[in-house]
């Protein structure tokens, strides 16, 4: 099969960057008092040491030495739903995936001194990017004119992937006066990645199918960012931040395998994050607070591999997109703080989808609460529903476009996969303050 041979080589580069996309998506997860109200207010509320990873200047609040630390668990639930193409033959289905994410466990850490009434440092571990699905028992081949043959399944579209990061930050702020602070930092992240596509293919002399592993790929890297930010007191109840951290392209280095030929790095853009956020204690029990916040997806326009050879793998038609978010959190008493929240946060894929990387509008409900267990040290604990939007969508499968090329007799259609994709998740997060 000339034609089919001919085009694994084009599918397996389309492969690399098609699914890569996965580390762009951006995760809400850094504290328990953010997943609590939605994150809204999290650049300068400043009730714990986890606004660090929101706004350095925020650093600036603090009149004593805080350590925050926790661990969050997000159960994410991905659907992908009656997968088939069109073909002469009819509607050829390959099935669904009732559960084609992995749960993850995310740690954070954060530490924030003061020096004296103008100077503070703090230092951070937290994660801003992340996914992980798998979508492979989709890949099995597809029986044809009552199992006289088999076309194989989209494989190139179908696997698993997996991208974790790492953010370590070093921050420090500096009070101008009563009401203006300012404050910057530097990030230091790390990232993994492991991206698998394989699936019985016709490419034996005889036009048989037989297994093949199209992309095999583990790489990670280190880059660095940064992040600056202020905020502005107009008195002690009323107070708003601001931030922009500032993102690298990041270099993954390891082993990028198809088509017989190695490259050695991937060159991903992240995204740049920018918000404003505001706190209002209304009364002596009650604040109200909000954030927006830009991510512009639109910088992640095109992936690159390198070493042996610099090759654009495919340009992309991602969006920036908005959250917006408002949240309240009531004093019940000296032991117990409760919070919640709600949150819009809008999809980030415009032109271009992906059944393994499902996308749409999310909405928010958390909620959660403080237990003070002595003056220095509390509890905090959050929740959070997410839900997406159910989303059909069509995504193009080069492996099927050389089958309908080789057999044209099954329709000019073949490479067009349609899918029903959800997204949903729950986040349970827990966390630990000490004040020296």
């Amino acid at each position: 099969m000339k034609i089919f041979n001919k085009t694994l080589i084009a599918v397996s580069v389309a492969l690399v960057s098609t699914q890569t996309m996965a580390a762009g998506f951006q995760i809400n997860s850094q504290s328990a008092t953010g997943v609590g109200r939605a994150f809204a207010g999290d650049a300068v509320i400043a009730d714990n040491a986890s606004v660090l990873s929101r706004n350095p200047a925020a650093m600036a609040l603090f009149d004593e030495k805080q350590l925050s630390m926790g661990l969050t668990y997000a159960d994410v639930q991905v659907e992908v739903q009656d997968v088939f193409v069109n073909s002469n033959l009819g509607e050829l289905h390959y099935g669904n995936i009732d559960d084609g994410a992995e749960a993850k466990v995310i740690p954070n850490f954060y530490y924030v001194s003061p020096v004296n009434d103008k100077f503070a440092y703090g230092v951070a571990m937290f994660s801003n990017f992340g996914t992980g699905t798998d979508t492979s028992e989709l890949s099995q081949p597809k029986s044809i004119l009552g199992g006289a043959a088999q076309i194989p399944a989209p494989a190139d579209l179908l696997g698993k992937t997996e991208v974790t990061t790492i953010n370590f930050n070093l921050s420090a702020s500096y009070r101008i006066n009563d009401n203006l602070s300012v404050g910057a930092g530097l990030d230091v992240i790390y990232g993994s990645g492991v991206l698998t596509r394989s699936g019985e293919l016709p490419v034996a002399p005889d036009g048989s199918l037989v297994p093949v592993d199209l992309v095999d790929v583990d790489a990670d890297g280190i880059a660095f960012g940064g992040i600056v930010g202020a905020v502005y007191e107009i008195n002690a109840d009323h107070r708003f931040g601001v931030s922009y951290r500032f993102s690298p392209e990041f270099t993954a280095d390891g082993t990028v395998n198809y088509a017989g030929v190695d490259f050695e790095e991937i060159n991903i853009p992240l995204p740049d994050i920018f918000q404003v956020a505001g706190f209002h204690q209304l009364t002596e029990k009650f604040a109200l607070h909000y954030t927006a916040q830009m991510t512009t997806w639109g910088d992640f326009h095109e992936i690159t591999v390198t070493d042996p050879s610099e090759a654009q793998l495919k340009k992309y038609a991602w969006d920036d997109s908005w959250l917006f978010s408002v949240g309240g959190t009531y004093t019940l008493n000296d032991s117990w703080t409760l919070r919640a929240g709600y949150m819009f946060d809008q999809g980030v894929v415009g032109e271009v989808s992906s059944i393994s990387i499902p996308d749409s509008d999310r909405q928010w409900y958390t909620m959660g609460a403080t237990y003070n267990l002595s003056k220095h040290t509390s509890l905090d604990f959050g929740i959070a529903f997410v839900r997406g939007e159910e989303t059909q969508l069509t995504e193009h499968s080069s492996v099927l476009d050389a089958v309908g090329q080789e057999m044209p007799i099954l329709g000019a259609d073949l490479g067009t996969v349609h899918a029903t994709t959800t997204s949903n998740a729950t986040y349970y997060s827990i966390q630990y303050n000490y004040k020296f």
